[in-house]
């Protein structure tokens, strides 16, 4: 059940903001009229003059479990006490190989080996060395080319942002790794609009890696990386069919399916991974933000068996994959992590994320009538509304509303450009979804 322990006391107030070069974030902007926050409990943050604004992003689609989590809190501070860190070249805890087996038992059978990172960024980057690598061992070191899919998401690194299909995350960062090529997005708004769920028309989009397997050959393709669900784009759901008739793809030429599960890993869609959703098992399976409720970071990579196994040779003592991080499966995270699979089991968070799944589409469409609402997509307890935007100025609605949701209708939801996410903890109640879509419904009134 949720605790009640008592809100940790407000922050001081910096008055000079200029130091912090902000992450994806219009910085000037922000300056102006900053968004800071203090506290933060179960459906709720606290801003630094005591506001209450409740979470409709799970923070950055992190806090699954709701904030303020003290069963958390308190297995950090207990393992900080204990050992703090833990050099993870050469040397082990044992708290990372309960970990393992535990996030093993939770994905589909046959992803059985999990190798710790840090964030979704470095989870995208090391499942495709793994890709790589694997065909290297193989014997089949042709297989270099890696493709992505457009509006995909895959993290900020140099990999990830080369196989990602946002071009605003791509324009500045000149031709990335050479040998990607990107699939067509699913999306078609004609066909699909205010689809609950997956939408029945767009499972032949698949078919486009055909055409790229008879551009490139399938001897040069190593891997393919989506997203079941395209998450940061604004929510894209997958068509019925699409993921399947991915994987019997990739299988007929030998490609390796990467699933980067970052957002819709540990509940978001109803199952531990959207991989047992759909019924379709991926050679590789990323993971981050949900495994530590946020708390602490750490990422990591599930890896089939066969893949895992072709790297087990050679001589014991050598090294069989040349690659980590120095926080790998840190002490802290494990800790935090072990604390959330826990309140996940105890608290049927997954289960109960699927019995909301459609009290909540039936809401968020509710807002179909609002002004300038193109598009509505549900899939678990995720939405992407889309917004009409501004005349010659794309995206300005949308931060219009992030700014109208925060400092005047006390809401955290997410944007997409003119897209608006919500993405609530797993721990919301029918009451507060109401609660959201009543604000969210202000929020597009007040920026129409």
């Amino acid at each position: 059940m949720l605790d009640k322990s008592p809100l940790p006391p407000a922050v001081n107030v910096p008055n000079d903001l200029a130091a912090h070069w902000m992450p994806f974030t219009a910085n000037r902007a922000f300056k102006k009229a900053p968004r800071l926050l203090a506290g933060a409990k179960d459906m709720h943050y606290f801003t630094v003059d005591g506001r209450k604004i409740i979470d409709a992003a799970s923070g950055m689609w992190c806090t699954n479990a709701g904030h303020g989590r003290t069963q958390i809190s308190s297995a950090i501070a207990k393992q900080a006490e204990a050992l703090d860190y833990a050099p993870p070249f050469q040397f082990g805890i044992p708290q990372s190989f309960e970990l393992a087996s535990r996030i093993a038992d939770l994905a589909p059978a046959g992803l059985d080996h999990v190798f710790f990172c840090n964030s979704g960024s470095e989870a995208a980057d090391t499942a495709l060395k793994i890709a790589l690598a694997y065909h290297q061992i193989q014997g089949q070191g042709t297989r270099t080319r890696l493709i992505g899919r457009e509006r995909g998401y895959h993290g900020v690194g140099f990999g990830g942002t080369s196989v990602g299909g946002i071009v605003n995350n791509r324009k500045m960062f000149g031709t990335l790794l050479a040998g990607v090529d990107h699939l067509p997005h699913t999306y078609d708004r004609d066909k699909q609009a205010f689809s609950k769920g997956e939408p029945e028309y767009g499972a032949h989009f698949a078919d486009e890696l055909e055409r790229l397997v008879n551009l490139h050959g399938a001897s040069t393709i190593a891997a393919v990386i989506v997203e079941p669900m395209a998450g940061s784009t604004g929510v894209l759901p997958p068509p019925k069919g699409y993921l399947k008739r991915l994987r019997e793809i990739t299988q007929k030429h030998g490609i390796l399916l990467i699933f980067d599960e970052v957002i819709t890993g540990y509940g978001r869609l109803g199952y531990a991974f959207a991989a047992e959703r759909y019924g379709v098992l991926p050679d590789l399976l990323t993971f981050a933000k949900g495994i530590t409720n946020g708390a602490a970071p750490m990422g990591g990579v599930i890896v089939r068996d066969t893949i895992h196994d072709a790297f087990m040779s050679g001589p014991d003592y050598a090294v069989e994959l040349t690659h980590g991080y120095t926080y790998s499966a840190h002490p802290l995270a494990c800790a935090a992590a072990l604390a959330t699979l826990d309140i996940y089991r105890d608290e049927k968070l997954f289960e109960r994320a699927r019995k909301l799944e459609p009290k909540f589409a039936d809401a968020v469409m509710s807002l179909k009538g609002e002004p300038g609402v193109l598009d509505i997509r549900t899939l678990g307890l995720t939405a992407g509304i889309d917004i009409a935007p501004r005349p010659d100025q794309p995206g300005k609605r949308g931060f219009d509303s992030l700014n109208s949701a925060f400092h005047d209708h006390d809401i955290m939801l997410r944007i997409a450009g003119d897209t608006l996410a919500l993405t609530p903890p797993l721990i919301v109640s029918e009451d507060q979804i109401g609660e959201i879509i009543e604000k969210v419904a202000k929020v597009i009134r007040a920026t129409a």
